[in-house]
């Protein structure tokens, strides 16, 4: 957490130091006008001279010229490191998340989505809160400086009081810190709770799992709600407790003020500067409340984000480089992960090799394995015979890319999404929106491709979704491409045209197929058919319809 919030500040120190500069010069000229106002009362009204009145009107003017224009670029300053920090964690953030060691686990996307937003927010609002209360500071200080040389009484009554009054904000603002984290821990759970509940609606509706689904969801948010409630009752608790005893504070200046000026200690000019220095004080000493609730909500946060950014990887990160020269030969021997037992495949250099997985569990796991989500627990995954788990995970990433069967789009246009791939030069790109079947899409869609697509592809059909998707892993143009089930949503003809484009597109490149579609096994080299997580055949596609077990999982 610490770090975090040391991160945050001195990312931005630049900023923060010329804010709170700044501030402290709003807050100077502030203190100085009940000094300016007191010097007109004394030295120009009470003797009637108007040449003295106009000088120290002109004062007047300048000061707050000044307050006003240091006032103003403090605030802008402040916000412009607020928001840079928070863009800085975001940033840090979805690093974290995409990062090719797997990422983090144990927790839902969306509860990821509102700690890289709220969280990170609030964190990034300790440089604003900081600036603000150095300005206080600033005020408070220049304050009673300005009130000791009115009166020594007054003076020192201020600086005695302020310390202990930013010692009590301190611990009267603990109860906010804690249920402020357990308010943005509940909100995150119900925010990936409804994220996971919207993505997976149809599968709910279709296993009429609804109210199941809905009275979770109903009992996450209760809690959310319990927990924001909390939190803002220890919000009012702190403001209003802070309130009271600034307010007492204030009415004790001012008594003991008004009791010198009555005895004479002090002239009338004096006591106008002690009442507008005391009302001035108002503002320093309330802003303690809410910079104090803002770092307590900021340290909770930065406690969350930290969490995440030292979440330990998915897998143990690999140093090896890529062989050189890539030729894409893919081979898993003995391989024994999640539902695999003792499964061996290679798909060698150039090849289009197709997987037929009579359990679906199978292909999932062995997706998992190929994409290095996770490390074989026996037998070996290895790529040109380095293993994948020695292999640096950026460079793994470039080499062998895992196209999942629900793979989503981002908004922007059908192009945008094609050329997220950024692998194919502007030549090819022709070819693999053919290849994709992308082009009839275009040409189905008012715009063509530069048709907007709404996020995860929910403006397209299935069909049109799927052979975006596949066009944008094409596009990629990795040595090493793995498919699952990419043309399960388009009809047969558009799926052996689809098939052809994979096989001319891909030729000289290590493709594999996990599928069970006809017309992608037919067009593979060769084929091979995963049973109870086992290799039981190998061979092309003509021949291994004979076996009824694969004929069932094939045609059926």
């Amino acid at each position: 957490m610490r770090t975090v919030l040391r991160n945050t500040v001195a990312g931005q120190w630049r900023t923060v130091v010329a804010a709170s500069l700044l501030g402290a010069a709003h807050q100077a000229g502030e203190a100085a006008v009940p000094l300016v106002i007191g010097a007109v009362v004394d030295e120009a009204v009470r003797t009637g001279s108007s040449r003295r009145l106009a000088l120290w009107i002109g004062v007047l003017a300048v000061v707050f010229a000044v307050l006003s224009i240091s006032g103003r670029f403090s605030i802008r300053l402040s916000e412009r490191g607020s928001h840079r920090a928070a863009h800085a964690l975001r940033t840090r953030l979805a690093a974290r998340v995409l990062a090719a060691d797997g990422g983090v686990g144990g927790r839902l996307s969306g509860e990821l989505a509102s700690i890289a937003t709220g969280d990170a927010q609030r964190v990034g609002q300790v440089n604003l809160a900081l600036p603000t209360a150095f300005a206080a500071l600033a005020g408070l200080l220049v304050g009673a400086v300005a009130l000791l040389r009115v009166s020594l009484v007054l003076g020192l009554l201020v600086l005695v009081a302020t310390p202990l009054l930013l010692v009590l904000a301190h611990f009267l603002g603990k109860p906010l810190e804690r249920r402020s984290d357990a308010e943005q821990d509940r909100a995150a759970l119900a925010s990936g709770v409804a994220a996971d509940l919207v993505a997976g609606l149809r599968a709910l509706k279709g296993i009429g799992a609804e109210d199941a689904a809905a009275h979770r969801y109903r009992a996450t948010s209760r809690s959310s709600m319990g927990a924001a409630i909390r939190a803002a009752r220890s919000r009012a608790w702190l403001d209003g407790s802070v309130l009271a005893l600034t307010g007492v504070f204030l009415a004790v200046v001012a008594l003991v003020g008004g009791r010198l000026a009555a005895a004479g200690s002090i002239t009338v000019g004096e006591l106008v500067a002690a009442v507008g220095l005391a009302q001035f004080l108002l503002w320093p000493l309330s802003v303690f409340s809410w910079v104090t609730g803002l770092l307590a909500q900021g340290r909770a946060s930065a406690a969350r984000v930290a969490e995440v950014l030292a979440a330990p990887p998915a897998v143990p990160p690999g140093s090896a480089p890529l062989p050189v020269p890539l030729r894409g030969r893919v081979e898993l021997a003995d391989v024994t992960s999640g539902t695999l037992r003792g499964a061996s495949l290679t798909a060698e250099p150039g090849e289009l090799l197709g997987v037929v997985a009579r359990d679906p569990a199978d292909a999932v796991s062995l997706l998992a394995v190929l994409a290095r989500e996770v490390d074989p627990v026996g037998g070996s995954a290895t790529l040109d015979g380095v293993p994948l788990s020695d292999l640096e995970g950026a460079a793994l990433r470039s080499a062998v890319l895992v196209a999942a069967h629900d793979a989503d789009l981002f908004e922007g246009t059908v192009l945008d999404n094609v050329a997220a791939g950024r692998g194919a030069e502007a030549g090819a790109m022709a070819e693999v929106l053919a290849a994709a079947g992308v082009d009839d899409v275009a040409r189905a869609l008012p715009g063509g491709l530069g048709a907007a697509v709404s996020a995860r592809g929910r403006s397209l059909s299935g069909g049109q979704r799927q052979r975006v998707a596949l066009a944008r892993a094409l596009a990629a143009a990795p040595p090493v491409l793995v498919v699952h089930d990419p043309t399960t949503a388009v009809d047969a003809v558009t799926e052996v045209s689809l098939a052809s484009g994979v096989k001319r597109v891909r030729a000289g490149l290590t493709t594999i197929a996990v599928a069970t579609s006809p017309a992608l096994l037919t067009a593979a080299d060769r084929v091979v058919f995963l049973v109870s997580g086992a290799v039981v055949a190998s061979g092309a596609h003509a021949d291994l319809v004979a076996d009824e077990d694969y004929r069932l999982v094939v045609l059926s």
